[in-house]
């Protein structure tokens, strides 16, 4: 017999939990599962590369909500099932053992997998991305027997890792292609600032360093790099980003690319059928309208929100201000905004302090704020960043008035 529920989600992290929350906190009484491909509750992801690597904080404490709620809010929980075919016209979606669940509405929340180095030995045991609980599991398991880690990527999640390994007493090599960390998320005073941090904590941090293979017979034993030199190693890190995990929606017709593309209200160009979180390409007011996918809790949890409202009949449209975080050592990185374009940076505060920000400009708005260590200029920078964006539409009405 064909499982049927009103509203199925696929994908069990913070964007689907968040949609099923939303979808009873605003009085759908219609049915809801959250289908996922891990065995486990919905739990947080951003942890995994921080305290819950480093043995800070239990699985437990990490549940976006324990099995009693999913219980007492009559959300079903079909755990360990992936999702690899949907049929749109017959509004079915079927697993991978070939079970078919029917639908009213499907909301995809689905993320995606690490994306993998294109070369030789990418697959040899030791070489480890960071994406859900399995992973951080089997990296952990195998820590008691290294002595050195090389990390691929000066990105949030190379660098929290690094930042961890380098507390559980690691050696630890950071490998940047591009010449300078973080370069794709922030302006060079932060980037030159995370670099001289990780240095002083022990971190040998190469930029322009680029990956030709992975050696060893059956274990990773050293990372050769294009200009013929060798780190010896015991375990490999690749944190290059994700690929989004939209297959079997854009076989199933849906338009996108990078993701899979939504409108305002996080529909899909497939009837009845939604798409949130770090899959989901949307116009985004923050990047001048622009097409682009955010890999965050706060788009997360917000287009969760806008989703659900809409499914129930809600009048929403996403417009929440993109914020990040992330913590490395003792400093909390806080990012409000979107600092792509800018063409003027200001650093307010000394770096050397270690609590400090930075403005950034764009014709004059103020379109971003990093701040580290720095709780109040965050709460400013917010404002300013919102009412900055507030201040351009409408100029651009009064320019289209006039």
């Amino acid at each position: 017999m064909t499982l049927h529920y009103d509203v199925l989600i696929v994908g069990g992290g913070h964007a689907g939990a968040q949609a099923a929350i939303a979808l009873r906190q605003n009085g759908f009484t219609g049915s809801i599962a959250i289908v996922g491909d891990e065995p486990e509750l919905p739990y947080e992801r951003p942890p995994l590369s921080k305290e819950y690597l480093a043995g800070e904080k239990a699985f437990e404490r990490i549940l976006i909500r324990p099995a009693a709620f999913w219980e007492s809010r009559q959300v079903a929980l079909l755990l360990g099932r992936e999702i690899v075919a949907v049929d749109a016209a017959a509004r079915i979606a079927r697993t991978a053992d070939g079970a078919a669940i029917g639908y009213g509405k499907l909301i995809w929340a689905t993320g995606g997998s690490p994306r993998l180095l294109g070369c030789a030995g990418n697959d040899l045991k030791g070489v480890h991305g960071i994406r859900n609980r399995a992973d951080v599991d089997r990296l952990a398991s195998e820590l008691d027997g290294v002595a050195t880690v090389v990390v691929v990527g000066g990105g949030y999640i190379g660098l929290e890792a690094a930042a961890v390994l380098t507390k559980l007493g690691k050696r630890v090599v950071v490998l940047e292609a591009l010449d300078r960390v973080l370069a794709r998320v922030a302006g060079e005073a932060l980037s030159r600032f995370f670099e001289h941090e990780h240095r002083a904590h022990g971190v040998d941090l190469r930029l322009g360093a680029f990956v030709d293979c992975i050696t060893g017979e059956d274990r990773v034993r050293a990372v050769r790099l294009s200009d013929g030199s060798s780190i010896a190693c015991e375990m490999v890190i690749v944190g290059i980003g994700i690929v989004p995990a939209v297959g079997p929606l854009l076989a199933a017709g849906a338009a996108g690319s990078d993701g899979v593309d939504v409108d305002a209200q996080c529909r899909t160009s497939l009837p009845d059928i939604f798409a949130i979180g770090d899959c989901a390409r949307h116009p985004n007011p923050y990047a001048d309208g622009a097409m682009i996918r955010l890999e965050s809790v706060q788009n997360a949890h917000d287009q969760a929100v806008v989703a659900a409202k809409t499914v129930i009949g809600m009048d929403v449209a996403y417009a929440a201000l993109p914020w990040f975080w992330s913590q490395q050592y003792d400093l909390k990185l806080q990012t409000a905004g979107l600092s792509s374009g800018h063409d003027e940076a200001s650093v307010r505060g000394d770096p050397a302090t270690r609590s400090f920000s930075i403005l950034y400009r764009k014709a004059g708005r103020v379109i971003s704020v990093d701040c580290v260590n720095d709780i109040k200029a965050f709460v400013e920078g917010r404002r300013l960043v919102t009412e900055g964006l507030l201040g351009a539409s409408e100029d651009k009405q009064a320019r289209e008035k006039a």
